[in-house]
């Protein structure tokens, strides 16, 4: 059975961030699909110390919550992130996650020996959502730090769902949103 891991990477509970994370979730749900869904705010994720274990031992030093991420994010097959828009970047509890994937990337890329399966094909979907009226470069760094974080946990990016202007027009009102994300959940099976 294929497995997804679903994350929130939003401070707010039950807004336009999460509603969309879970119409992908509803998607892949319908094509049986499991389905683990984890919010960040919940877990304990200590930040980067840039310490360099990861860079001897493919492995972090740090004993918390990113243990069981780590997990995860091997044995899933699809991943959906999801996080609002805080000065144009990712929040700070995805930040502190994808801060945390650095051994991944040593593991991969300085000892050659990688602590993720490299030959499992994974799908991601970013989901992104900001409160002010869209503009051209509203998107631009949270695309690009995502994209990085896909590739340290080998992850094609394959969709995105990018959302603009939530601070006049809340999501349950933008019901194409919400389909699109719900069909995006059945395209990735």
């Amino acid at each position: 059975m294929k497995k997804a891991l679903a994350i929130v990477a939003s401070p707010r509970r039950n807004e336009n961030t999460q509603k969309i994370v879970s119409s992908v979730v509803d998607g892949l749900l319908e094509k049986d699909i499991l389905v683990k869904k984890i919010n960040l705010k919940d877990l304990n994720i200590s930040a980067c110390t840039a310490c360099g274990y990861c860079e001897h031992q493919g492995e972090c030093i740090i004993k918390d919550d990113m243990t069981e991420i780590y997990k995860d994010f091997d044995e899933a097959d699809i991943v959906v992130f999801g996080s609002p828009v805080y000065f144009n970047t990712v929040s700070s509890y995805a930040k502190a996650m994808i801060d945390r994937c650095q051994m991944f990337w040593s593991s991969k890329y300085k000892l050659r020996k990688p602590s993720i399966d490299v030959k499992k094909k994974r799908l991601g979907v970013f989901i992104a959502v900001g409160g002010a009226p869209y503009y051209k470069e509203q998107f631009d760094s949270c695309i690009s730090v995502t994209k990085l974080f896909f590739k340290a946990i080998n992850t094609s990016y394959s969709h995105e769902i990018l959302v603009s202007d939530t601070d006049k027009k809340q999501i349950e009102s933008r019901e194409d949103i919400l389909k699109r994300a719900y069909f995006i959940g059945k395209e990735l099976v």
